[in-house]
Order: structure tokens, then C-alpha cells, then sequence
């Protein structure tokens, strides 16, 4: 790594606006926008080794159970390192300083300039993970980030936006390209931060989504998931309810990629709630049914003491008898979809909505219809040995990602087996308002200038071009 003088003093007490973090951060970006490659690549190393160091992603992962009660330790600290890992795979492997890119043939060049300082919020369902994805993309295009977590999680992120600056200082980088607002946050201090930024980019709540798209700052905000995945007759259907299994209990379902319903086809659907149950999962009877709608939400809302709670915390809420307390994850069977069915909907919870279709056609017009109702542009699934279904449903369904005999939570965020790349907030383009249509990731915190060189002349004639036209309409210049 080139020596470079970048190190500011030791920041003082905690700023007590909005306008002295965003000072701070201005000047930290200042003295790191003209850094080489490697020194970027080396600040993202920094980053990403304060929170996979596996001490620090054990205390994380239990300081955000304890101040969130939402997902468990376990899965937590496999999710931080999992995710932190597979992202700095990704940067390390991509440019982000001076030429990225070369085509000879158009005679272009692309140069990657900073964006300056981008305002990241976050949300309680990853407050250690997430601050640390954004901030490695972040500071791969040579930006300063500033984040704005939620309240919930504010100790968490707070804690690792400490070992973050610690990491940079230790190797001579300005604590300050990495801030967090100081408590209480507020909507108007977030609001602030977005006013403020060069860049805003949102994960979690889509108020504040809407928020940051209405700031007058550039804004990149994802969509809500609600994922709904196909078993057709064709699948391996004990493969297949294991992977469902893996992704549905994953922290919890705390995921927006987490398995919400799974459509099955009719001929195989005994067989495959069999395959389920073998998996791990239990099925609620008809009553029981009853009480895990009537237990999971309150006045229409998600019961807060229950979503992103362990198996036998639902287990005896729900009222279900002794062996379903050793259970991974519950079954409950739904005819319905829409506002007077909330199975239908994103759960956050140990609870997959089961459906029952004639045959594909019709599992497929269901997992649209479960999409219009909610997490439209997200992502579904399938489980299959036939690839002319998979490409029927890339080809009609409006969703930016179809994964097939995927563990869902395990590929559409990036995987070592998925093709995807890591990321913690996955884009639902226009279907949800969004921006992007991807996965979010360092291009996005670029701006990218053009140097644009003569080529030889590419202009074909009139009538390549419009030659077709004129035979539909008998034009005159078609006889020429």
C-alpha cells in the first residue's frame, strides 16, 4: 500500500448536530478522494475485518439480540461473517479507482470518481451486518458514509461504527470516513442526513424509503420482500424442503428474503408437506390455524413479541401441543390472498403459508397474485428439474430475481453458489418504486466520467434502417 499522510486527529466529543457529522465526514472524504487502489482496497479490508474478527461478530451478534430481541446469536454471527466475507470477495475483485473499464471498439474509457458522502439508513433487523456492508461499498469508491440506524438497534451500530473507526485509525485512514449519527435519532435528523449527503441509500422501512425519495438528494431505496416459492411435480422433494427449511429458519426469518408461502403442485402436495415435516417443520391443524392468526397479529399489526422469536416461543403462544415444541418452523394452510388474508403477506416469523395449486400453470398465477399483494419486484423461487419452467417465470412475473433449488435467503443476497453479489439490501426496480433493479452494490456509489475518442464512422443508410417501415407502408422510397 502506497504511504499516504491521511490520519486526522483523534475526534473529540460525540457532535451534537447533524451539520458537525456532515463536516467531519467532508473532510475525511476530502483527504481520501485521491487515493490509490490499493489504499481504498485497504480501508475495505479494515472494515471488513472489525466485524468478521470473530470476537467482535460474537459480541455484535449478542448485543443485537439482546437490544432487538429479534433473530439469535447463532445465526447472527454466521450471517455477519457470511455476508462481510462474501462482500469483500466481491470488492477485492472489482476496480473502483481511475480506469474501471476500456472498450476499444467504441473508443471509451470509464474513470470512477467519488460520490462524497453517503447517508445510510439501516434497520433493526441487521443493525450490525448492514452498517458494515454499505460502509465497505462506501468506502471502495472512495466515499465517506454516514449511517442513520434505527433507534432499536442503535447500541449495536453504534458499537460497530466504533471497532470500524478503530480499524481505520489503526492503519493510518481517517477515523471519520465512517460516522453514525449521534442519539436520539429522529426522523428530522434523518431527514437532515439526507437533505445534507451526496447520496442517500435506504434499507428497512419503507417510510423511509419514501422519505429519502423525496429529499432532493440522489436516493436509492429497496423494496419490502414477501417471497413466495414454488415445489412442482418434478422436484426433489426432500432436497427441496431441506433448502426451504435452512432459508425459512435463518435467523429467525428476520431476511427479507425469507420464505413467506410455498405454492405446491397437487399431484405432489401430500408428498411434499411430508417432505416438510420430515425437514423439521410441523402443520397446524384447522383450529390451530386459528390461534397463530389470532396470536401473530394484534389489531392487524405483527405482534412485536413474536415476529423473529425461537420456534417454542411460538410454539406456546400458538397453544400447540408438546411435539410441536421441538419443531424448526410451522405450517399453516391458505386458500386465500390479499388485505383479508394476512398468511399471505410477510410474516418475519417461524410461519410458512402453504397453497395448494392444480398444476404449475395455476402455482404460478398464484405466486403472482401473492406478489401484487405484497413484495411485488422482490423475488420468488422454484423448486424443479425443469429449466422451461424456470424461464417461463423469468420471462412473465414481475420480480427482479427467480432463484431455482436455492435455499432463498442463502442466494438472492449474493452466495458462493449464486452468481448474485453480496449484498444486504436487494433493489425491486420500478414494481416497488426503486431505483435499481439489482442487488446494491460499490457501482452504485460511483460517478463515473466518459472519455470519448473518435472511431470509424458507423452510420448505416436510409434504407437498413428504414427500409422495413417503408415496405409495411408502400412508401415511395421503398421503389428507390
Amino acid at each position: 500500500m502506497a504511504v499516504v499522510n491521511l490520519k486526522e486527529p483523534v475526534a473529540g466529543p460525540e457532535p451534537a448536530s447533524v451539520e458537525a457529522v456532515m463536516d467531519r465526514a467532508r473532510t475525511a472524504q476530502k483527504a481520501f478522494a485521491n487515493v490509490d487502489q490499493e489504499t481504498a482496497d485497504a480501508a475495505v479490508r479494515a472494515l471488513a475485518w472489525s466485524l468478521y474478527k470473530p470476537e467482535h461478530a460474537s459480541e455484535l451478534a449478542e448485543l443485537a439480540v439482546q437490544d432487538t430481541g429479534l433473530g439469535n446469536v447463532a445465526d447472527k454471527i454466521r450471517k455477519k461473517q457470511r455476508k462481510t466475507f462474501g462482500t469483500l470477495r466481491d470488492l477485492l475483485r472489482s476496480p473502483s479507482v481511475g480506469v474501471i473499464e476500456r472498450d476499444e471498439a467504441k473508443g471509451l474509457v470509464k474513470y470512477a470518481k467519488p460520490m462524497g458522502v453517503i447517508g445510510a439508513v439501516t434497520p433493526s433487523t441487521n443493525p450490525g451486518a448492514t452498517p458494515v456492508n454499505k460502509a465497505m461499498m462506501a468506502v471502495k469508491g472512495r466515499n465517506a458514509i454516514v449511517i442513520a440506524p434505527s433507534p432499536l438497534g442503535y447500541r449495536t451500530t453504534a458499537r460497530i461504527v466504533e471497532l470500524m473507526r478503530a480499524e481505520l485509525s489503526q492503519i493510518g485512514l481517517p477515523e471519520d470516513l465512517v460516522q453514525i449519527l449521534p442519539s436520539p435519532v429522529t426522523k428530522e435528523s434523518t431527514e437532515a442526513l439526507m437533505k445534507a449527503c451526496d447520496l442517500v441509500v435506504v434499507t428497512g422501512s419503507q417510510d423511509n424509503v419514501r422519505r429519502a425519495y423525496s429529499s432532493g438528494t440522489p436516493a436509492i431505496g429497496v423494496g419490502a420482500g414477501n417471497v413466495p416459492v414454488i415445489v412442482d411435480e418434478t422436484a426433489d422433494l426432500d432436497a427441496a424442503a431441506e433448502r426451504i427449511r435452512d432459508s425459512k429458519i435463518f435467523d429467525n426469518s428476520t431476511s427479507c428474503s425469507s420464505e413467506n408461502s410455498v405454492v405446491i403442485v397437487d399431484t405432489v402436495y401430500d408428498a411434499a408437506l411430508a417432505a416438510l415435516e420430515r425437514a423439521g417443520a410441523y402443520l397446524c391443524t384447522p383450529e390451530e390455524r386459528e390461534r397463530v392468526l389470532g396470536r401473530l397479529w394484534v389489531k392487524g399489526k405483527l405482534n412485536r413479541d413474536l415476529i423473529a422469536r425461537d420456534a417454542g416461543v411460538l410454539a406456546q403462544a400458538f397453544g400447540l401441543p408438546a411435539q410441536a415444541r421441538d419443531k424448526s418452523f410451522f405450517l399453516v394452510e391458505e386458500e386465500g390472498v390479499g388485505k383479508g388474508y394476512p398468511l399471505s403477506g410477510e410474516k418475519l416469523a417461524l410461519v410458512l403459508t402453504v397453497y395448494r395449486a392444480s398444476d404449475f400453470a395455476a402455482a404460478k398465477d398464484r405466486v403472482r397474485e401473492i406478489l401484487e399483494h405484497q413484495g411485488k419486484g422482490h423475488s420468488c423461487g422454484l423448486h424443479t428439474t425443469d429449466m422451461d419452467r424456470a424461464r417461463e417465470l423469468a420471462e412473465e412475473l414481475d420480480v427482479v430475481r427467480v432463484l431455482v433449488n436455492f435455499a432463498h435467503t442463502f442466494g438472492n443476497g449474493g452466495g458462493f453458489n449464486s452468481g448474485l453479489g453480496f449484498t444486504l439490501s436487494m433493489g425491486c426496480g420500478s414494481w416497488q418504486k426503486n431505483s435499481i433493479s439489482e442487488n446494491l452494490s460499490y457501482r452504485h456509489m460511483l460517478n463515473i466520467t466518459h472519455l470519448v475518442t473518435p472511431i470509424p464512422e458507423d452510420k448505416p443508410s436510409e434504407e437498413e434502417l428504414f427500409g422495413p417501415h417503408w415496405k409495411r407502408i408502400g412508401h415511395e422510397e421503398a421503389a428507390r
